[in-house]
């Protein structure tokens, strides 16, 4: 197995070491590292911006990215303010009654719970109440105030993700799959919409880093081998003899011998040849397929296939999987964690309707998500801030419950991160004392974390309550700033980075140490 100069194993030559080490994941962390450690020289070490390569020696951390699609108004939320907090404004404001925005003791995070029979025309059932989740995952929440820099949703939605170009435009999840990623199949998958779902633009990262879109997570696993689940399709040993011939037909010929040195037909052999047979030996088809055995609808054993080991639980907590993309998102990313397929993973709804078996409550999600608010903010914010807590409490739960190291005795849930990231905020302003009226969008907001990573019970900036925009704050102290409307987008950016431990020297990122637990 040869080394590149840069100390970095080729896609080739990773994918033939996974599939040598299939029968054994724990296996291949030494491997690779071994292979490194001849060329782990200062210089290299800080090749890719600063990026160092040892840090791969150390055991992965998981981020999991929710889409809050449309526009989340943290002041809907968290931070949301009471009328009698907001003085003679609180009539033109969106405030709420007293009543309806709920403390929480020893927190400074506030709940808010809302009551309606309509959702704008529509005539769904809007009782919400956020209080049992901010109670139970206080100790590992932490809200950060911020300004963005666009009000067009892909434009905040990509820049949500990179911190507006904070680091050479890389993603979130790109940095995240360049640190921790390298022996994982598929480092980063994405599930999101729109700016969530595009790579960054930084072109020189190795091509494992960037996202493998998802577009639908019920059914994508069942791709995920050549020949299993095709009724009497031939053994595996014949159908390896036919891809033997292929593979040689395919150099021998003229188009294979013309564009032999071509990036895209080499990265395309490198995925048929070594990526798709590693694959198939990790048997993902079966485990990351939530899909039951319901013969004759859903026969999987007809055709050589099973459900999860994990499928039973995952359809109790996820029932509309099928129906409701977000819930197959979620169920899909919980797999993808557990069996060490990703590092990180992208979810969250789309601007598309989705309903559910329920008459009473049959919209799971609303015409634009988040910015449904255009006809109803406050139904609208509050049907899906409930629809995010919802699947955010049971990823935590399935995470608690699964070991990562069973000799320290951690969690999955201990070594990830989920960033609820919101394209931008909502106008503050609303006729006198209307309950039902429609917001526009804003820059001012903020961003909800979720770690036991991250410095928790904790908000950072504020809100000033006579107008009910957030400020800053410093993000090396945690000191707020009030009066500070200036943009942070990259305070955030490492803020997410610097709690997940990946090492952002040379990269020109502020230092986010008040994000981090000490």
């Amino acid at each position: 197995m040869s080394l590149r100069n840069t100390g970095r194993l080729s896609r080739r030559e990773m994918l033939k070491a996974l599939s040598l080490c299939a029968a054994g994941s724990a296996t291949l962390g030494p491997l690779l590292t071994g292979c490194r450690e001849a060329l782990n020289t200062p210089e290299a070490l800080e090749r890719f911006g600063g990026v160092r390569r040892a840090r791969l020696d150390g055991k992965p951390r998981f981020l999991i990215v929710v889409g809050a699609t449309g526009g989340a108004s943290i002041v809907d939320s968290l931070l949301a303010v009471r009328a009698s907090e907001a003085g003679a404004n609180a009539s033109r404001l969106n405030t709420f009654p007293d009543e309806q925005v709920q403390g929480v003791d020893g927190s400074p995070f506030r709940a808010v719970k809302v009551s309606n029979q309509l959702m704008g025309n529509i005539p769904q059932l809007v009782n919400t109440d956020q209080l049992p989740f901010v109670r139970k995952h206080k100790d590992s929440m932490l809200v950060a105030t911020t300004v963005g820099t666009s009000v067009n949703h892909a434009i905040a939605q990509k820049r949500s993700i990179t911190g507006n170009a904070a680091w050479s435009g890389r993603t979130l999840q790109e940095c995240v799959a360049l640190q921790y990623g390298a022996g994982f199949p598929i480092p980063n998958v994405n599930m999101g919409m729109g700016g969530y779902s595009e790579r960054g633009t930084d072109g020189s990262l190795p091509s494992y880093c960037y996202g493998e879109v998802v577009s639908n997570a019920s059914f994508w696993p069942l791709g995920l081998d050549g020949s299993k689940g095709i009724k009497d399709a031939p053994p595996r040993d014949v159908v390896e003899m036919a891809r033997r011939a292929r593979n040689t037909l395919d150099s021998q010929s003229v188009f294979g011998r013309t564009f032999e040195d071509a990036a895209a037909l080499q990265r395309w052999n490198e995925q048929r040849i070594e990526g798709q047979p590693a694959l198939e030996a990790k048997d993902l088809i079966n485990r990351l397929n939530v899909l039951p055995n319901q013969p004759p609808k859903m026969p999987l054993t007809e055709y050589g296939l099973s459900s999860s080991p994990d499928g039973d639980r995952l359809r109790t907590l996820f029932p509309d999987y099928l129906t409701d993309p977000v819930q197959g998102q979620a169920a899909l990313a919980f797999l993808l964690l557990k069996y060490r397929v990703s590092v990180t993973v992208t979810i969250g709804p789309s601007f598309n309707v989705a309903v559910r078996n329920n008459e009473e409550e049959f919209i799971a999600n609303p015409p634009l998500a988040f910015d449904f608010s255009h006809t109803d903010h406050r139904a609208g914010q509050a049907f899906m801030w409930s629809r995010v807590m919802s699947v955010v409490d049971k990823l935590i739960d399935l995470l608690k419950a699964e070991p990562f190291d069973e000799a320290t005795g951690e969690s999955m849930w201990d070594r990830t991160l989920i960033y609820v990231a919101t394209e931008f905020g909502r106008t503050r302003s609303r006729p006198n004392d209307a309950i039902a009226f429609s917001s526009g969008h804003d820059l001012n907001n903020g961003f909800l974390m979720l770690s036991p990573m991250l410095k928790g019970n904790t908000v950072l900036g504020g809100i000033d309550p006579l107008t009910a925009l957030t400020y800053g704050f410093d993000p090396r102290t945690g000191a707020p700033q009030p009066g500070k409307m200036t943009t942070n987008e990259p305070d955030i950016f490492s803020g997410v980075l610097t709690a997940l431990g990946v090492d952002t020297s040379g990269s020109g990122l502020p230092d986010a140490s008040a994000f981090v637990r000490t």
